[in-house]
Order: C-alpha cells, then structure tokens, then sequence
C-alpha cells in the first residue's frame, strides 16, 4: 500500500517540484511569483517534497531551471513567437503568472487527469493570453504528430517547451520527439532542461529519487554527447544554460557551492562531470 508520502506515478512530480515554485515565490527577494503554486502542490506535494532529501538540498535548481525557462520564453515571444506549446506541461502556471500578450496562443498538453486536476484548481483564475489545454499520452506517437500537424496549421512562430520531461524518456523516445519536433516547419524553437550521466548516476544513488522508479517515473536519460545529442536529431544549439552557474548569478548558492560554481562550465559535454543545465535549440535553416 501506498501512503500520502509516497509517489503514485508520474504525474505526482508536478506536485513535488509545484513545492519549489512555492518556496522561491514566498522569498520577499522572489525572482518569480507564482501564486497558485502551493495550492496546486495541496498537502500531498508537501509530504511527498519531505522524502526528497537530494532535491531539497539542491532547491536552486529548481529556481535556476524555472528563471531559464522564463528568460528562453520571454525572449522568443519578443522575437515574434506567436505560440508556446508547453509539452509535459504539468502544474506549470506561466499562463497565469507570466506578462504575456494577450494574442498569444499557449498549448499545455499532459495526461487528461493531471489536467483535470489542474483545470479545476484554477478554475477561477484568468490566464494572461489564450490557453489550450490538450489532455494527451505523448508516449502516443501517432497521436502527437496529429497534434503538431494541427498546431502547425494554426502557428507562424511558435516555440516549444519540455521542462522537466527529457529525463524521464528512453534514448529512442527522445530521439522519436526530437525528430517530430524538427519536422514541425512553425515549431522555430524548442527549450529543454537535461542532465549529464555523472549527475544522473548521483540522483539514482538518492533515496529519495529511488522513489520515483517505483511510480513508474525512473531518471532515464543523458546522453553521453549532452546537447550534441539533439544535434544529431535535426536541431542547431543556440545557448546553454548552466543551472549551477545560473543559480550562482541570481545569489541561490550557499558560499561553498558558489566556489564550485567558479569552475569553467561543461555545458553538458562532459560526461563524467556533475552538470545540468537548460538547453535552447532552433530549426536550421
């Protein structure tokens, strides 16, 4: 049996990492705000954040890895994105929190119930721009590239979003969603998060994370090339973002992190060094 600390599946990790957004927004100094984070986490994200030692120790990650994401985003709509499609979206609220145009198209697809859950907390909140929510299984091959066929049509711009999803795929789901993507002539840029397999190795180590491969929700992938490797599936690297180093920049290090975080950065093309960033990538062409 279960108990309320336990992770279920896989769709519990939206609560458990909501608890980080909570944390920073809560800071009088916070370098974002999302109010609906804490509720949308409820108790059981609480209690499930409690066993993860590894993660609360290492927090900034999770604050260095959102301001990325933010900046990528925010830069793309000021470079004339017209859609965010927000793959594995989970509990995320940028809809809600972030300044966005209100012409903006932004795509949320998960699993119909993390939606559901989602779409009944919020209930009562207005989004900043137009949201969609698309209740999908993206382990669904067929079914996604109906969906990028469909939001292709509709998009002159549009920038990709995968926050926290790279890592839980096999070597061939990454590469099958990366070929997909690519292959999406609207789909310009695609923003994801991914870690070396050093620092995969020591968060399978975790007992906390040991959690996650009983809920179906195992730590998977990082490719011994890093970014290289979506390289290799049709995307030209724009910029790396170090979560370490970003972490450092925005004063979320305690001071003897912050020596560590002097040392030149990987960038992902080291293998045997711990290191996990944000990865920004465009189509050639």
């Amino acid at each position: 049996m279960s108990s309320d600390t336990d992770l279920r599946n896989i769709s519990d990790t939206a609560r458990w990492v909501a608890i980080y957004r909570a944390i920073e927004s809560e800071r009088p100094d916070a370098l974002f705000r999302d109010p609906h984070a804490r509720r949308l986490a409820g108790e059981r994200g609480e209690r499930i954040s409690e066993r993860m030692e590894f993660a609360n120790r290492n927090g900034w990650s999770f604050v260095a890895r959102t301001v990325l994401f933010d900046r990528f985003i925010t830069e793309s709509i000021a470079n004339g994105a017209d859609m965010i499609v927000n793959l594995a979206a989970g509990l995320d609220t940028r809809p809600y929190r972030m300044a966005l145009p209100p012409a903006l198209q932004w795509v949320e697809v998960d699993l119909p119930e993390l939606l559901d859950y989602k779409t009944e907390k919020l209930a009562r909140e207005t989004p900043r721009c137009v949201l969609e929510r698309v209740p999908l299984d993206l382990a669904n091959a067929a079914a996604r590239r109906a969906l990028f066929d469909r939001l292709n049509a509709q998009a002159r711009k549009a920038m990709v979003v995968t926050e926290g999803l790279i890592v839980y795929l096999e070597t061939a789901e990454a590469a099958s969603l990366a070929e997909d993507l690519v292959r999406t002539p609207t789909f310009g840029r695609w923003a994801l998060d991914m870690v070396s397999p050093a620092l995969l190795r020591m968060m399978q180590r975790t007992a906390g994370i040991k959690n996650l491969q009983d809920a179906g929700a195992a730590l998977k992938f990082a490719p011994e090339d890093g970014p290289a490797f979506f390289e290799r599936h049709g995307w030209r690297l724009v910029e790396v973002g170090s979560l370490l180093q970003t972490a450092a920049r925005i004063k979320r290090l305690s001071w003897r992190m912050r020596l560590i975080a002097l040392l030149p950065d990987a960038k992902g093309r080291q293998p045997n060094a711990p290191w996990g960033g944000v990865c920004l990538f465009s189509r050639p062409g």
